[in-house]
């Protein structure tokens, strides 16, 4: 341990308040050069208390968070302290250090590597394993209701991109006919297209848009005749626009060779990206590749996710795993009361009403709908 070799003066022992002063300085100047000395060594050692198992622990004191956050005060490679005329830049993988310039970043790299790499992933499953609010289909537009997650229970309109639940659609046809109206969209109001041929017109006109959920069903339709290059095409365009059913397409591409080589890297990362975003089949998928692969308790945790959204493969898969002693009873309990409130939250009158006129064949929708999604699942 290093001692400061400056002696205080006993009592009597300064000649005046100016030799105080002097003593305070040099005092002062002793400390701060001892601390610049040593920064280095100070900086690894308390970077590396910060990568232990503490980090990763939920009870992690405020006292430790305070370290982590006096920490990134300073450069981790050379110390330098973040002031007026320095400014820290955070590592631009992970959370955990922050660097004064480049090149301090490029010398601290072997060493902060392998940390790195595993905050990365730390980061990665906050995001993941975060419960959506909802799924990626949201509301109905009409009846703000949240639209089901089986999509044969909703309508896709061309014309304005909108997906429409079937209660809305049902009422919308009811009142038109009861009227002797023109059969319109439920949305937008236009015209329902004649013929298939209308319909992909329409389709189209929102695809020179660049109307991402337009663009997902154009590759959709491609999928549907076999054209597996360029509906891959047509998803890798759409989930760069934002789509999410595109993410989830694109996962079971790379997972089936499918207009593309299979690659596992790429399913798996679409399949996340979809399921950050609220796609319960996406999740599902998660769950069933984390199974294949033992990691029980990963895939337990999609499940509970997917569950709790209302999604009734994954409530089922969960069921499982608790007969088998891999979920708890309050778990699964808490799991099933979810999904039941999920499930009760896209219910109403009007979609009752609409699922029976729709099982007595009384309306239907587009042909290709029914093949479009079930081609993946």
């Amino acid at each position: 341990m290093m001692v400061i070799a400056q002696a205080y003066p006993g009592e009597g022992g300064f000649g005046d308040i100016t030799d105080r002063y002097r003593w305070y300085i040099a005092l002062i100047v002793t400390v701060v050069a001892l601390v610049m000395a040593n920064m280095n060594v100070i900086t690894a050692q308390m970077q590396r208390l910060l990568n232990s198992n503490m980090l990763n622990s939920n009870t992690m004191s405020a006292d430790f968070e305070e370290v982590a956050d006096i920490m990134k005060m300073y450069c981790a490679s050379c110390g330098t302290a973040e002031i007026d005329d320095v400014k820290l830049k955070q590592c631009p993988d992970c959370d955990l250090v922050r660097y004064c310039s480049k090149k301090c970043q490029e010398d601290h790299r072997p060493e902060h590597k392998r940390e790195c790499k595993e905050r990365v992933a730390e980061l990665r499953d906050e995001i993941l394993f975060t419960q959506p609010k909802s799924t990626h289909l949201g509301d109905c537009p009409i009846c703000f209701l949240p639209l089901p997650v089986d999509v044969d229970k909703s309508n896709f309109q061309a014309c304005c991109s909108k997906t429409i639940c079937l209660g809305c659609f049902y009422t919308n046809r009811e009142r038109q006919v009861e009227q002797r109206l023109q059969e319109t969209c439920p949305f937008c109001r236009h015209p329902v297209p004649a013929s298939k041929e209308e319909f992909d017109r329409n389709k189209m006109k929102r695809v020179e848009k660049n109307d991402r959920v337009a663009i997902r069903e154009l590759g959709t339709a491609c999928s549907i005749e076999e054209d597996d290059e360029s509906a891959f095409e047509y998803w890798t365009k759409a989930a760069e626009l934002g789509d999410v059913d595109a993410q989830h397409f694109l996962s079971c591409s790379y997972l089936a060779g499918l207009g593309v080589e299979k690659d596992e890297k790429k399913q798996v990362y679409h399949a996340e990206e979809a399921a950050i975003a609220g796609h319960p089949l996406a999740r599902h998928n998660l769950a069933v590749y984390e199974g294949n692969n033992g990691r029980i308790d990963r895939a337990v945790k999609h499940l509970i996710i997917g569950a709790n959204l209302g999604h009734d493969d994954s409530i089922q898969a969960l069921k499982q795993y608790y007969v088998h002693g891999f979920v708890s009873k309050d778990d699964f309990a808490a799991a099933l009361r979810a999904h039941q409130a999920a499930v009760d939250a896209t219910k109403s009158q009007q979609r009752e009403e609409a699922a029976k006129a729709f099982a007595a064949g009384e309306i239907s929708f587009c042909a290709g709908k029914e093949a479009r999604h079930k081609k993946f699942k």
